[in-house]
């Protein structure tokens, strides 16, 4: 909010050290990083800025700006960013297996989006992506934001939803001011950060509490752990910075992994989906990597538009036709937020009842999609960003399926593809 602006003009500009003093520091960070039994992160909203997405307390932050009775500019919006260098870099030291674990206090999802896996990260504010059932506990990964309007209260988390285990109100995952930390992503944070011989914080302010007691934890621990701050304003903290670091998080990070002798991954957006088949149905939903449900998908075609579900679940009835050897054209649309165009993969049932995961990928730099069905050592699917590039499988087509089983979208007929009460 605006009272947190910062009121010192000395906090609020940036400052910026000479090129040769960022390198030398870089190539000490790299090293550490060599000899780190147990690196984690700490990121704030620094890391986001190159990807148009305004931070909090900078000098055209959003709060900055609000205190001034003005309105900071965004580029883009959280579901059109693209990841920075920085998550990137942040990805591939953790596929590396040298980053052990990263605290976020963001909300803008990119971190998830970027590949960060959901074990090794703790996003103490929220993701503006998820949401979930306090009855049963289960969590939705939305490609839309999933929050809650606020209209009547700030603290009222209710995004209009329903779990559709229970059936209980879905709460946005956000944490507002005075609201207190999700539980057990704090413990584990706090777990890491006294297990962590090493802590590097990317563009954080370091002003918001307990958040901000992460990075403090593992530079006064005994014995404690060495800490790296990466930020243009100063922080509380600065005085215990084994290293402090007066730059862009991406001009850093870009040294440092060119130290390390480690590439930069382009940002891929990765999608799972899974094709279930049993008696008389078929249904397609997305997945997060560990399983949690994702609202991927905003359309499903059956053979080019014979059948469609525009709404989750997608679910097609089928009177007659499913059996091991027939295969069903699915034509997918995702939500487009990258401009990633529709997919047709043809599914090859092999047993009634299965469940079939196929791993997807799109590259918005090349606008092209590949994809593997899980445990298939054949060549991936392909698309041009136009069409899709299918494998033909031997046994029945869908022709034995279409004529009796899929019903055309529009009939009115109780098992055509509808969305299940």
């Amino acid at each position: 909010m605006a009272s947190t602006a910062h009121k010192d003009p000395e906090q609020v500009r940036e400052r910026f050290e000479p090129e040769s003093e960022v390198e030398r520091k870089a190539a000490q960070f790299a090293q550490w990083v060599r000899e780190s039994k147990h690196f984690i992160a700490f990121t704030g909203a620094g890391v986001s800025t190159s990807a148009g997405i305004p931070d909090f307390r900078g000098p055209q932050g959003v709060w900055t700006m609000r205190a001034q009775g003005k309105v900071a500019t965004s580029r883009t919006t959280t579901l059109q960013a693209v990841p920075t260098l920085s998550h990137m870099c942040l990805v591939e030291l953790q596929n590396r297996g040298a980053l052990k674990y990263l605290v976020s206090q963001n909300t803008d999802g990119l971190h998830r989006k970027s590949g960060i896996r959901p074990d090794v990260i703790s996003e103490l504010h929220g993701n503006s992506n998820r949401e979930y059932c306090k009855q049963c506990g289960k969590e939705y990964i939305r490609d839309y934001r999933a929050v809650a309007s606020y209209r009547h209260d700030v603290h009222d988390h209710k995004t209009g939803r329903k779990c559709s285990v229970c059936g209980s109100d879905l709460h946005d995952s956000i944490i507002n001011f005075n609201e207190p930390l999700p539980q057990q992503p704090l413990r584990n944070a706090i777990s890491h950060a006294y297990a962590a011989d090493l802590c590097l914080v990317l563009g954080s302010s370091l002003t918001v509490s307990p958040a901000n007691t992460i990075p403090e934890i593992v530079a006064t621990k005994s014995p404690p752990g060495k800490l790296c701050i990466v930020n243009l304003q100063r922080t509380p903290y600065d005085h215990l910075a084994h290293l402090r670091v007066w730059a862009n998080t991406d001009d850093f990070m870009g040294r440092v992994m060119r130290h390390l002798g480690y590439p930069i991954p382009d940002f891929m957006l990765h999608r799972r989906i899974v094709v279930d088949v049993k008696e008389g149905a078929v249904e397609v939903r997305g997945v997060d990597v560990d399983g949690t449900h994702a609202s991927l998908l905003s359309r499903v075609e059956i053979d080019d538009g014979k059948a469609i579900a525009d709404d989750e679940p997608f679910v097609f009835r089928m009177r007659a036709g499913l059996r091991p050897g027939v295969e069903i054209p699915l034509k997918l649309h995702f939500m487009g937020w990258y401009g990633e165009p529709s997919v047709t993969i043809t599914h090859r049932i092999e047993a009634i009842p299965s469940s079939t995961l196929y791993i997807m990928d799109y590259n918005p730099k090349t606008a092209k999609w590949n994809w593997k069905r899980e445990g298939d050592t054949r060549e991936a699917g392909k698309t041009d960003g136009t069409h899709a590039d299918v494998k033909k499988a031997d046994g029945k087509n869908l022709q034995d399926v279409a004529g009796s089983g899929a019903v055309p979208a529009g009939t009115g007929m109780a098992d055509t593809a509808r969305r299940e009460e």
